[in-house]
């Protein structure tokens, strides 16, 4: 009884031990190991420093590669080859008054070249020295520009100064392998019949821009006779100066002779040059009247830094020489390049043989003009005529020829970029201000170039979009080269990469297309489809850039990119890359921003993409789709039409309760008021801003309109036409005020240094897209037919009236036009897209 009973454990019985089996130990509790928490830290600190290695320099791979994109041009095949403008393939384009920012001198198409040109100067006059070069509004000349001019042989222009009048004249003759000859003829003549005729200096120069070597031949000690010279595109020439006369085949006048030989850092130094050079030592001592000092080139000598022993330029030098001839009026003066390869020349180009060569070129200019455009058959007077005849001349002898590098910058760049060297044949805005190329306003250009010389426009265009880069970005302001920089300021020196510019293009390239569908076997449409489909590639990307990087907030809306960041300066931050500057916007930028004429400009750049397509066989129901979506009127009225301003509007954070008031600074007293700070004017915002539509009654609203999106049977049609015609808004008898009259912001100045631009003055570029607006909808069966008819006709009447009565009392075109007087003002000359006035009279859209 004493033994204990053994337990029972339900379930199997344990397995009997095997023979070779070690009995069980008694289990031992396991000493748990310490863990080295300083080991785990620095394995994981290792792992960690790896990843930021590796995360380091795969960033920093991809921020310089990013980086580099904004300057990686597109990959594609260049639209033009790389001689496409050289001597051998463009002969009778070789040379031309390619340098529209002086008053006259000529340019081959090429990088690098010889360069012409002509300065002049008043003696014996009330100022010291009032030398005249590159074209400024600051001479105050009474006018100046080309009254006859075809684009390629010949020119006439007329520079009428104080009391006398310049007319210069070149004539080109092919031969040879370098482009062939050209002469210049100044004619002076005074304009009153004071007793003493006035005394000018004109100087002729040519210079070699870093390349190239010049030659003077000098006679009788001062007389520069002749310069020889070579280049790599031009050969052996020679410049010959010939002395002037009264008149053609006249005797030879009294003049006095000086000369200039010397190095120059860049294109954009000869003036400085020249007015460091002048001495008045020299005598004019004609025959029959007294001797007077007058001013002349002397000896020049490059500047210095202090102390230094190096230039102040440290640019290659080109060689520099320049002819002074001083002369009384009544004269004329005959300057004349000849080529070394044109071996088999008849005779010199020069005098009577020179006159014939000129009058048979401008006999020519006139049946064609007439031929294109019709006018004297659509009844309009001589005046108008010629009117119309010096519109397109300065547009064609606007045409430059640069070469260079955009800066630039991508948000990926701390610091500005240079752009790859590239080459733009383009038409300027304006001579004096705008001497160089604008993307929105050379689509405008080639409208009317289109019809006078379509290879011009397809150039042009090639050459803009070869100057494309792999984003498909191409910078809005081309700024190249040393000259066009110069007259530049520096804020607006660097282009940035998410910025755009109205698509313009695409109107020429409509046009473009129109002539070759109507006229496909004409020899000078016939280029257009070979064009197209080198183009195609690099428009794709083009097209696709502005698709990607400007699209808004809502599907199908679009937003422009770049507008003014500082709001507290700005009235309305301006938006420069819509083209329309200062045109009232949201007035608080944000990403919830849509603007209706970026919307319409993708409406009807993806119906020419598509149209494009079609004629190459390529793919384009995608594009097709874009513009039928983009195009539907019902989804354009969700998107933007105002019901409150019965009108489209941009959307965006928006208040109309802001004002410019003077800032307040505070001066402690007692203490001197000019040691602080000049208050300014800044914004006051006196209502808090809310997302609603702008309602700024304007060009902006009309584009639905403008671009044809509109259905001619839309409802919204009679609204627009109405506001049109209301003279409370936006109708004056000069032509469409850019905003309404009954708009807070018509005539509000944006800064205290920025008076209003597109705020109340009229535009020529978008009245010529209402007159064509309103000849297609006059044209197009639908219920306000009628309506658009009348205002057609009152509407083109008007503007082509008040431009015309402008350049006849002004002597220019301008750049805008007073919507309550109708007189010019801004730039000038200004024959852009002012020049358009032509294809209204001519009623070709």
């Amino acid at each position: 009884m004493g033994r204990q009973r053994k337990r029972v454990v339900t379930g199997e019985a344990a397995p009997p031990p095997r023979i070779d089996e070690k009995p069980t130990a008694f289990p031992r509790k396991e000493k748990k190991k310490k863990v080295d928490i300083g080991k785990v830290f620095i394995n994981i600190s290792i792992g960690l420093c790896i990843f930021s290695l590796i995360w380091f320099f795969y960033a920093l791979y991809m921020r310089s590669s990013l980086s580099k994109r904004v300057i990686t041009l597109h990959p594609s095949y260049p639209v033009l080859d790389a001689n496409s403008s050289s001597a051998k393939v463009s002969t009778e384009r070789f040379w031309g008054s390619y340098r529209p920012q002086v008053y006259f001198g000529m340019k081959t198409r090429s990088p690098r070249s010889i360069v012409t040109g002509m300065m002049w100067m008043r003696q014996f006059s009330d100022m010291d020295v009032n030398l005249r070069h590159t074209c400024e509004q600051g001479d105050r000349l009474q006018g100046y520009g080309w009254m006859m001019h075809d684009g390629i042989t010949f020119g006439v222009q007329e520079i009428r100064d104080n009391d006398f009048t310049l007319t210069t004249e070149f004539v080109k003759r092919m031969g040879g392998g370098h482009g062939g000859d050209w002469t210049w003829r100044i004619t002076a003549k005074q304009h009153s019949s004071a007793p003493q005729a006035p005394v000018i200096s004109l100087m002729f120069y040519a210079a070699a821009d870093t390349q190239g070597s010049l030659e003077a031949h000098v006679e009788d000690r001062s007389r520069l006779a002749s310069i020889t010279g070579f280049s790599e595109e031009l050969g052996n020439f020679k410049i010959s100066f010939r002395k002037p006369v009264t008149g053609e085949s006249s005797s030879a006048k009294y003049a006095s002779y000086n000369y200039l030989q010397t190095v120059s850092p860049g294109l954009e130094k000869h003036s400085d040059i020249v007015k460091q050079s002048l001495n008045r030592r020299f005598v004019y001592s004609p025959p029959s009247g007294e001797k007077r000092h007058y001013i002349a080139v002397d000896t020049y000598k490059p500047p210095h830094h202090q102390n230094q022993q190096k230039p102040a330029d440290t640019r290659k030098e080109g060689a520099f020489v320049l002819h002074q001839v001083t002369v009384q009026m009544p004269f004329q003066i005959e300057v004349l390049f000849e080529s070394g390869s044109f071996h088999s020349r008849p005779n010199q180009l020069v005098g009577s043989v020179m006159t014939q060569e000129l009058e048979r070129r401008k006999a020519e200019f006139d049946s064609k003009f007439e031929k294109t455009f019709g006018l004297e058959s659509k009844g309009y007077s001589q005046a108008h005529v010629k009117f119309g005849k010096a519109a397109l001349s300065n547009m064609l002898g606007g045409m430059g020829y640069f070469y260079g590098q955009s800066v630039v910058q991508s948000v990926y760049n701390e610091y500005p970029l240079l752009y790859p060297e590239g080459a733009l044949f383009t038409a300027v805005p304006s001579r004096s201000f705008f001497p160089r190329g604008f993307l929105w306003d050379e689509g405008f250009h080639q409208l009317l170039l289109s019809k006078w010389d379509p290879q011009v426009t397809r150039e042009s265009i090639a050459h803009w979009i070869d100057l494309i880069n792999m984003e498909g970005w191409i910078p809005r302001e081309q700024i190249l080269g040393d000259e066009a920089r110069s007259k530049v300021p520096a804020e607006f020196v660097v282009q940035r990469n998410e910025n755009a510019n109205p698509p313009t293009l695409f109107l020429a390239l409509q046009k473009l297309i129109e002539q070759l569908n109507s006229n496909p076997e004409k020899a000078t449409s016939q280029p257009t489809l070979p064009f197209l489909r080198r183009l195609f590639p690099r428009l794709k990307t083009w097209f696709e850039w502005y698709n990607t990087t400007q699209t808004g907030p809502l599907p199908n809306s679009y937003r422009w990119r770049g507008r003014d960041k500082d709001t507290n300066l700005f009235l309305n931050p301006k938006t420069l890359t819509s083209g329309l500057d200062d045109y009232p916007r949201a007035s608080h930028p944000s990403a919830e921003e849509r603007h209706v004429d970026l919307h319409c400009w993708m409406a009807l750049s993806s119906g020419i993409m598509a149209s494009i397509a079609r004629l190459l066989d390529e793919p384009h129901q995608d594009y097709e789709l874009t513009h039928h979506v983009l195009s539907d009127n019902d989804k354009l009225n969700e998107l933007h039409w105002s019901d409150q301003l019965h009108a489209f509007s941009d959307f965006g954070n928006h208040t109309q309760a802001v004002s410019l008031q003077q800032e307040k600074v505070y001066v402690p007293p007692g203490q001197p008021r000019h040691q602080f700070p000049v208050a300014r004017l800044v914004r006051s915002v006196r209502r808090a801003p809310k997302l609603q539509f702008v309602n700024a009654l304007g060009y902006v609203s009309l584009f639905p309109f403008l671009l044809q999106i509109l259905t001619p049977d839309s409802p919204k049609l009679e609204h627009i036409l109405r506001d049109m015609r209301d003279s409370n808004k936006l109708w004056t008898p000069y032509g469409l005020r850019s905003i309404s009259k009954s708009d807070p912001m018509y005539m509000k100045r944006n800064t205290e240094h920025d008076a209003p631009y597109w705020r109340g003055p009229i535009w020529i570029n978008i009245n010529y897209l209402a007159v064509r607006a309103l000849h297609y909808y006059s044209n197009t069966e639908g219920p306000y037919q009628e309506m658009a008819a009348a205002l057609y006709e009152e509407l083109r009447t008007n503007i082509i009236n008040n431009v015309y009565r402008q350049y006849v009392e002004t002597g220019y075109i301008w750049e805008q036009y007073n919507d309550g007087t109708g007189r010019g003002q801004g730039s000038h000359p200004f024959t852009g897209w002012s020049s358009l006035t032509v294809l209204m009279m001519a009623e070709q859209y």
